[in-house]
This record gives structure tokens, C-alpha cells and sequence, in this order.
């Protein structure tokens, strides 16, 4: 069962969105994320598998580019304004789930949707910490943001020493500090140090 669902509108940043596709898979491996063009198998019940998915997923990225909020059909409504939406019925399928649901935000200049601008059942979206994945430095911009996707995940360590169990070395115990009296003409003074300190009279 895929870790990872990527809710995405497909008119929206494609190329950025396939960036961030692959970058995942590269790093988890393609079993581990869902996402619908690749993930159903033709012949499928596109719609069970969808709400299935997103309901049993540990992790929903919902990928949000400039086009994300405002795309509308040809009938000029807005699609999320519709109740059949998949993009709304995937996200509220997984808040309803209690999954974990992360806003990505896809360039430099979008922004995470108002509450007010999106659908009561969906609105805690807008009030959800995200992620960004910038188009400057995109490489970069990818790997922090799978260092971040990867440490959500359940069972995920806080960092490489931890993933493995080996390399950390614990650092050795200093003890208490020592009281050290050095002697110069003139007088005599007393002062406290760590082990490790050298002390040169001249």
C-alpha cells in the first residue's frame, strides 16, 4: 500500500509536478507513492481506488501550483466549487480520515489558498503548515523538500545516524571541572578548568 497519495489538478504545473513525482520515487521508490496516471491499472474502478487511497494513506501532498484554486470548467464555474470534484473529494476524504495532509506549494510565488476561499468541508487546508518546492534551485529545493516528506513518515528517524543505528558516537563525559592553583611571582590565584585545558606558566 503507497505511503504517499499526491492530490494534484492536472491542468496545474505539469512539469513541476512530475519533478516532484520522480524525486520521491527516486528516494522512496514508485511503490511508495500513489498518484492516479501512474497508480491505476487500466480496467480499474478509478473511483474506489481513489477514495480508498486516500482514506488509507499515511501522508496526502496536496500539490498546489498558480492555476490550483481558481480552475474552472468550461462552463466558467470554479471546479472545487463543484461537489463531484476529485481534488475535493480526495482531500476531504483524507482530513475526514485524520491522515496527515501537507500543502505543497509549487514555485516561488504561489500562495496557500484563504479558508474562506475554499470549500467548508476542505477549509482546514488553508490553515495547514506547507511545504514549498521553489523553481530557483529547483535540485536543491527537491531534496530539502524530501528530507522534510521523509521525516513525516511514520517510523522515520530524525536523521541518518538514527536511520541506521551506527555512527553516533556519544560524546564522553567531561566530569566534573577541576580546580587547578598556579603559582606566579607576585602572588598566587586559583581558577577552575575542563579536563582537556592546558595550563603554561611563564
Amino acid at each position: 500500500m503507497p505511503r504517499i497519495f499526491l492530490s494534484f489538478r492536472k491542468q496545474d504545473s505539469r512539469w513541476m509536478r512530475e519533478r516532484v513525482f520522480r524525486a520521491l520515487s527516486d528516494r522512496l521508490g514508485p511503490d511508495e507513492i500513489f498518484k492516479s496516471s501512474q497508480s491505476i491499472p487500466p480496467g480499474a474502478d478509478f473511483a474506489e481506488i481513489l477514495l480508498s487511497q486516500a482514506a488509507e494513506c499515511k501522508l496526502m501532498c496536496v500539490l498546489i501550483g498558480p492555476g490550483w484554486l481558481d480552475a474552472r470548467g468550461e462552463d466558467g464555474v470554479r471546479l472545487l466549487d463543484r461537489a463531484h470534484d476529485w481534488v475535493r473529494l480526495e482531500i476531504a476524504t483524507a482530513l475526514r480520515a485524520g491522515n496527515r495532509v501537507v500543502p505543497v506549494l509549487l514555485g516561488d510565488a504561489t500562495m496557500l489558498p484563504d479558508t474562506s476561499a475554499l470549500p467548508v468541508e476542505i477549509a482546514e487546508l488553508g490553515r495547514l503548515q506547507f511545504l514549498r518546492v521553489p523553481e530557483a534551485h529547483l535540485p536543491d529545493g527537491l531534496k530539502r523538500f524530501g528530507d522534510s516528506l521523509t521525516a513525516l513518515l511514520p517510523g522515520s528517524a530524525a536523521g541518518p545516524a538514527a536511520d541506521s543505528g551506527q555512527g553516533a558516537v556519544p560524546a564522553a563525559d567531561p566530569g566534573p571541572p577541576t580546580t587547578m592553583t598556579a603559582h606566579v611571582s607576585g602572588g598566587g590565584s586559583a581558577y577552575q578548568a575542563a579536563r582537556d585545558q592546558t595550563i603554561r606558566l611563564t
